[in-house]
């Protein structure tokens, strides 16, 4: 990271704190989205909406996800707007889920015009406790931070003189002018509130629905991810789930030493200037004009991308090993490295279909292989059942297994490994018998 200024605070975490608020937010954070399209032309949008009702048969409610985790379907000025429940995040089960709900849209020929958006909520409705202001707190400046790298990374323009949509659906103009080092996040969502230059729930990062606690602890974490253009590729769509909850968890890492800064003002001022160049209302049919994003810009957001990525990584890896079957490199960081590089917008202007840019996304999130040979499962099998315990190293535990088997010690060693790579897997001393661990 360049320049790793922090605001001191009175009220840093303590490491014990930390983990306990990290796998709290693990397992409580729920991500809805709110994907917006519009309809394929020549079909009148009262007509289409019906067939994705039937399709998706919306629940209608948030205390049941339904057949296929939606909410509802709705209008919208641009056309539709599906509501997606969110759920303990999970890489293959969102993937899943969204191929579901987006690739009909891709096949119908729904368009993501710039009057259509994406939206992420992430709320942790069950936390039964108040979350330290610190979190929020560094969750804000992170978004503050690394705002241009994260509006190109999520831009979808189809032109390179309109990388994304008009700043008005999703305006910075109040989110830059706030910082969490001299005000209170609780003051903040005030200002916000009050503020006429922004509607409240047209903020960048949106903090309308907070609720905060008289000691200005958060009662209610719901915030809204409102700045990403509208996206029909579902590998996209599922590693930005993971980006905003990789934010969220180094958020609390970062709540250890105080507040993170966003840097020193010649390069927060070239930031914002960025942020301006890509998010205006001054381009054509609710676009913004980014005909001023030479090549040097584009290398500059790449590289405010990247830098936030590298941030991430940590969580994200941890994120891979809770999930089951993923090793310990998550297929979202491969994904949103390489967006960092080439967003959608530039995918796009260069003449690539959706089905294109997904079939290439989808190339990037390597996932190991999630069917077992026969002599895996066995040896599955025999770790479960502690079938072979109270060997004195993991050698001679291998080689009996391997007998057992029937297959020779290179092939038992391959399996092993194959088994890692979807379990946390490791030798217990104590029972000396290799183990599982998650």
């Amino acid at each position: 990271m360049k320049d790793p200024l922090i605001f001191r605070r009175d009220d840093c975490l303590r490491p014990s704190e930390a983990l306990y608020w990290k796998d709290l937010l693990y397992r409580t954070v729920k991500i809805g989205v709110e994907l917006e399209a519009a309809v394929p032309k020549g079909v009148r949008k009262d007509d289409y909406l019906p067939t994705l009702v039937t399709a998706l048969r919306p629940s209608k409610s948030l205390d049941e996800l339904g057949e296929h985790g939606v909410l509802d379907v709705v209008t919208e000025h641009c056309g539709i707007e599906i509501q997606v429940i969110g759920q303990q995040p999970t890489y293959r089960a969102l993937v899943s889920q969204f191929r579901f709900i987006v690739d009909p849209l891709v096949r119908d020929g729904a368009r993501a015009r710039s009057t259509c958006g994406l939206h992420f909520h992430l709320l942790a409705p069950d936390l039964r406790q108040n979350m330290p202001e610190i979190i929020l707190a560094n969750i804000w400046n992170l978004t503050r931070r690394y705002a241009p790298g994260l509006r190109f990374l999520t831009s979808t323009g189809d032109d390179r003189g309109a990388l994304c949509r008009r700043r008005n659906y999703a305006s910075h103009l109040e989110l830059v002018r706030h910082t969490p080092g001299i005000q209170s996040m609780r003051e903040i969502q005030r200002k916000l509130r009050e503020s006429s230059a922004v509607p409240e729930h047209q903020n960048f990062l949106n903090l309308e629905h907070v609720v905060f606690a008289g000691d200005g602890t958060i009662e209610r974490l719901h915030i809204e991810f409102r700045f990403c253009d509208a996206d029909l590729a579902v590998t996209s769509i599922v590693s930005k789930v993971f980006l905003f909850l990789a934010l969220a968890l180094k958020a609390v890492d970062l709540s250890q030493f105080g507040v993170i800064h966003v840097g020193r003002v010649r390069e927060w001022t070239r930031k914002k200037l960025l942020l301006d160049l890509l998010s205006n209302n001054d381009g054509n049919h609710a676009t913004s004009d980014t005909s001023g994003i030479d090549d040097g810009a584009i290398e500059e957001l790449r590289s405010d991308a990247r830098e936030l990525l590298e941030l991430l990584k940590p969580p994200l890896v941890r994120l891979a090993l809770a999930d089951g079957g993923l090793g310990d490199e998550h297929p979202a960081f491969e994904v949103l490295s390489f967006l960092a590089e080439n967003p959608i917008s530039l995918l796009r202007s260069s003449g690539m279909s959706w089905e294109e840019i997904e079939e290439t996304l989808a190339g990037r999130a390597s996932l190991p292989r999630d069917d077992l040979t026969a002599p895996e499962r066995r040896l599955m099998r025999m770790i479960e059942l502690m079938e072979l315990t109270r060997f004195g190293d993991r050698q001679s535990w291998l080689a009996q297994a391997a007998t057992l088997t029937g297959i020779s010690l290179a092939s038992a060693r391959q399996a092993l490994d194959q088994l890692s790579r979807l379990r946390d897997l490791g030798w217990d001393p104590d029972l000396g018998a290799m183990v599982f661990r998650s």
